[in-house]
């Protein structure tokens, strides 16, 4: 029997300890180390494959073709059904007995080019219109919003003056908005107030607008879960810091999309402005329509505004599937 034995440390070591120490028992168990490639081994270039040793079977396999081959199909099927639909309703449309005198009065090459540059002018208008009312609306829909969501009795005034500016402007009809501001403000005979009726047009889009924008903004503060709020107070921030960095930040990520379709529909709806005697678009239009008495130029500014609203809806759709993808994946809280 060796000392170690004798005094029960299965180490040998008979070596003194200091009061308080611990024992070599005690220490945590060693790790074994990790064992160092040989040196003729090389490590795997980055641009090659990895091998990680996966064969696909042969049903996978199977299953891949048959859905690429059944997403040719599909889309062969759509191509040739389109291109059938649109046959049909060209030869229906062509056939008629009217289409000679409809061919020459609304797509007649002619007047298109000559009311082309007048409409491209007055267009310059609806999108100076769009950049300025779209952020005005933004933002007074936001203080709208803002408002109908405090909370406590002090600010019930004005939560109900907020509902009320919500509730009358959202059920009364945009044309009758543009002719009461357009014709009823210069009517007033006030010192100092415009009568552009770029100006006032504007105004009455923002007024509507507003409305719209202000429900999709509370209607996203109020999705927000209350536990958010709850754990923003728990870390010492104050009721605005809690709506400005924890409330707002979700809630607009939430209404982006319906927040595009209203910009969709104010960057048509500021051809209404034309009411007043603004030269925009449409009214260039109208002009140019009068003269010859065809509506060819109508036509025309039509399909300008289409172009303009196609690339934004489909943004708007892009950006609706990839919020859900995210949600879905649960990267938006």
């Amino acid at each position: 029997m060796t000392a170690g034995d004798a005094t029960g440390d299965p180490t040998g070591d008979t070596t003194p300890q200091p009061a308080g120490a611990p024992r070599p028992q005690d220490a945590p168990p060693r790790l074994p180390h990790a064992r160092k490639p040989a040196g003729n081994a090389r490590k795997p270039s980055a641009d090659a494959p990895a091998d990680d040793g996966y064969t696909p079977s042969a049903r996978r396999i199977e299953r891949e073709a048959f859905k690429r081959a059944r997403s040719r199909r599909a889309t062969a099927v759509a191509a040739v059904s389109t291109l059938v639909t649109g046959v049909v309703l060209f030869l229906v449309v062509v056939s008629s007995p009217g289409w000679p005198r409809t061919r020459e009065t609304f797509f007649s090459p002619h007047y298109a080019r000559e009311a082309l540059p007048e409409i491209l002018d007055g267009l310059w208008l609806n999108f100076r219109l769009l950049v300025v009312c779209g952020a005005a609306v933004l933002v007074l829909g936001m203080l709208i919003a803002v408002a109908r969501t405090l909370r406590g009795p002090v600010f019930f005034p004005l939560r109900a003056l907020a509902t009320a500016y919500t509730d009358f402007f959202r059920g009364l009809p945009l044309i009758i908005c543009l002719l009461m501001v357009v014709f009823g403000v210069p009517a007033l005979r006030l010192q100092g107030v415009t009568t552009d009726p770029v100006l006032l047009g504007g105004t009455a889009l923002v007024l509507t607008y507003s409305a719209y924008v202000a429900e999709v903004f509370r209607a996203g503060i109020e999705s927000v879960h209350p536990s958010q709020r709850a754990a923003a107070r728990s870390l010492g921030l104050g009721s605005g810091q809690t709506l400005r960095f924890v409330v707002l930040p979700q809630a607009v990520r939430r209404v982006v999309p319906p927040l595009l379709n209203d910009l969709v529909s104010l960057q048509k709806d500021t051809g209404l402005v034309s009411i007043a005697g603004a030269v925009d678009a449409v009214y260039a239009a109208q002009i140019t329509a009068s003269k010859s008495f065809n509506y060819t130029p109508y036509v025309v500014a039509g399909l300008i505004f289409v172009a303009l609203t196609v690339p934004m809806t489909r943004f708007t759709d892009s950006v609706t599937a990839r919020m859900d993808r995210r949600r879905a994946q649960g990267g938006i809280v």
